[in-house]
C-alpha cells in the first residue's frame, strides 16, 4: 500500500499517494512552502482571532477562574493553577502586534494591570514565563520597538513585574546530587517537569535587566545560573538519547516528570501527570522541549563569553542545548502524522487499534485517540526557531536547518486551515482538537465521538497567534520576533 503525502500545492494542502509502497513514519515536509506563502492563511487567522477574543472579552467574568479549555465551544475555567491568564491577554497583545488595532492593546494592558499582579509573586507555581513574559514582555517589546509610546514609568512597571517574577520563579529550586539542581514543579520540590524549559524565558529576562535572586545572609543568587543549570538538568534525565538508560530509552523521546530523591538529591525515575505512562511521550511536554531549547539557542547568541564562563562555558552549554534540540524536534517530526500533528501520546493505548496512522493526514475525529493541536502550536514555533539559528550557524548545520524550518512552516500550513482552524464565529476558541488532561478525563467528548475533539485550549490558541506573529513578521520583512527583543 502506498503511503499518503501531505503537500502545500497551488495555494491549498491536499493528500496524494506516494505510490510506491513505502510507509511513512514522519512529517512530509514541504521544501516550497514559505512564510510569504503562508501568509493569506495568517491573516485569514488573525481575522478569526479578533472575533475570539472579543467574544471571549464579552463573556469572561473574572470572578469564574481564568479561561483554561472550551466546553462545547464555550471557554471554562479548571481549578489547577492559574497557568493560562497571561495566554488571554497577551493573545490580545499579539492581536494589536499584527493588526495594529489599538482596542486589543488596551484589553492587554488594562488587563494585565488589574489581574496579573498575583502572577508576579506567585510562589507555588513553574509557570512564570508563561503568565508573565505573555503579557509584561509582550508589553514591554512593543514600546522598545517604538509600537507604543514611551513611558518611563510605565516601561519601569514591566520591567519590575519581569525582574520579581524570574526570581520568584527561581526561588522553587531544588538542589540535586551532582550540586546543580532544577526549578521545582507545582507538584513539589521532588518534581521536575519538562515543561518548565519553556518557562525558562523569565529568568533570561529578569537576568538580563540586572536582577538576581537574594538569598540568605544577602547572597546573590545568579538567575542565569539557574536558567543554565535547570536546563542542563532537564536535558540530563528530561530527554532520552537512545543510550540505553531504560528498556524505553528512544532517542529524542522526553518524560513529563522526573522524580528525585529529596533526602540525597538522586535521581530516582520519570513519571507523567497529563501523559499515558512514565514510559510514553507525552506530546505536549515534547513540544515545550522543542520550542524551549531552541528558543534558549537563540538567547544564548546575545550573552557574552564572560557571562557564560562561570557555567562551563558557551561550547558546553550550546552542546548540551544543541544535542536535546536536535534530539527532540527529530521525534517529533518522525512521530507526527504526515501533515505535522501528533496524538496526545506516541504511547497511548488507542494507538495499537490505529494501524498505519502516521503514514495518513491526521484525524481529530478517529475512533481511537485524541490529537493535540497545541502540541503542534508549540512546537512548530521550535522547530522554526532551530531552523533559523542553524540556517545562521552556516555550513552542513545550515542545510540541517532547513529541513527543521521546513517542518516547522509545514505544521504551521496544517495549523491555520480547517480543519484546526475554527472558522465557527459562536465557537470562542481559535485551534481546534487541543487536549488538556486526558487521564483526568477533563476534555469534552461531543456526542457520537469517542475521544475529545473540537474544543481549543488557551495556550494552543496563543501559541497558534506567536507562531503566527513570527511567520508574519518573516513573511513581510519586518524585525524578527524573540522573546527577548525586550530588554536590548
Amino acid at each position: 500500500m502506498g503511503c499518503l503525502r501531505w503537500r502545500f500545492e497551488g495555494g491549498k494542502w491536499g493528500v496524494s499517494s506516494a505510490g510506491d509502497g513505502s510507509l511513512a513514519m514522519a512529517i512530509r515536509i514541504d521544501q516550497r512552502v514559505t512564510a510569504r506563502k503562508l501568509l493569506p492563511r495568517v491573516e485569514r487567522l488573525f481575522e478569526f482571532s479578533a472575533k475570539k477574543i472579543r467574544s471571549i472579552q464579552r463573556a469572561w467574568n473574572p470572578s469564574k477562574g481564568t479561561p483554561v479549555f472550551t466546553v462545547k465551544g464555550h471557554y471554562t475555567s479548571r481549578g489547577w493553577t492559574e497557568w493560562t491568564q497571561g495566554f488571554q491577554f497577551g493573545s490580545a497583545v499579539l492581536q494589536f502586534d499584527v493588526t495594529g488595532e489599538a482596542g486589543f492593546l488596551e484589553i492587554g494592558r488594562e488587563a494585565s494591570v488589574r489581574h496579573m499582579a498575583s502572577h508576579v509573586s506567585h510562589i507555588g507555581v513553574h509557570d512564570h514565563g508563561f503568565n508573565n513574559v505573555s503579557t509584561y514582555g509582550n508589553l514591554l517589546r512593543l514600546m522598545r520597538e517604538g509600537r507604543i509610546p514611551e513611558n518611563e514609568f510605565e516601561r519601569a512597571f514591566y520591567e519590575l513585574a519581569l525582574k520579581v517574577s524570574g526570581a520568584t520563579q527561581a526561588a522553587r529550586w531544588t538542589t540535586i546530587a551532582n550540586g546543580e539542581g532544577y526549578i521545582y514543579s507545582f507538584n513539589g520540590p521532588h518534581s521536575l517537569f519538562i515543561d518548565t524549559i519553556r518557562s525558562l524565558r523569565v529568568l533570561a529576562l529578569a537576568h538580563r535587566l540586572g536582577h538576581v535572586l537574594m538569598g540568605e545572609m544577602d547572597r546573590p543568587i545568579s538567575l542565569l545560573r539557574c536558567m543554565v543549570e535547570h536546563a542542563r538538568s532537564t536535558a540530563t534525565y528530561g530527554v532520552y538519547y537512545g543510550t540505553g538508560r531504560d528498556a524505553y530509552d528512544v532517542k529524542g523521546r522526553t518524560a513529563h516528570e522526573s522524580v528525585f530523591n529529596l533526602n540525597d538529591g538522586s535521581y530516582r525515575c520519570p513519571n507523567s501527570q497529563q501523559g499515558y505512562s512514565p514510559f510514553s511521550t507525552w506530546t505536549r511536554g515534547l513540544a515545550w522541549a522543542v520550542c524551549g531549547y531552541a528558543e534558549q539557542l537563540e538567547f544564548l547568541t546575545v550573552l557574552k563569553d564572560d557571562e557564560l564562563k562561570p557555567l562551563g562555558g558557551r561550547s558546553a552549554i550550546v552542546k548540551m542545548m544543541h544535542k536535546a534540540a536536535l534530539a527532540t524536534s527529530d521525534f517529533y517530526i518522525d512521530k507526527s502524522c504526515c501533515d505535522g500533528i501528533p496524538l496526545w501520546d506516541t504511547g497511548a493505548p488507542g494507538v495499537a487499534h490505529m494501524g498505519d496512522y502516521l503514514s495518513r493526514a491526521s484525524d481529530p475525529c478517529n475512533l481511537w485517540e485524541p490529537m493535540d493541536s497545541s502540541a503542534a502550536a508549540i512546537a512548530a514555533q521550535g522547530l522554526i526557531r532551530l531552523g533559523n539559528y542553524l540556517k545562521r550557524s552556516g555550513g552542513k548545520q545550515a542545510k540541517a536547518g532547513k529541513r527543521y524550518k521546513q517542518a516547522g512552516l509545514t505544521v504551521a500550513g496544517t495549523l491555520f486551515d480547517e480543519p484546526y482552524l475554527s472558522t465557527n464565529e459562536k465557537h470562542q476558541g481559535l485551534i481546534l482538537h487541543s487536549v488538556y488532561h486526558r487521564p483526568n478525563a477533563w476534555d469534552y467528548v461531543p456526542p457520537g465521538h469517542k475521544v475529545p475533539c473540537g474544543e481549543s485550549s488557551m495556550w494552543g490558541d496563543y501559541h497558534a497567534r506567536e507562531l503566527a506573529l513570527m511567520i508574519w513578521r518573516e513573511g513581510t520583512r519586518q524585525t524578527p520576533y524573540h522573546f527577548y527583543d525586550c530588554v536590548g
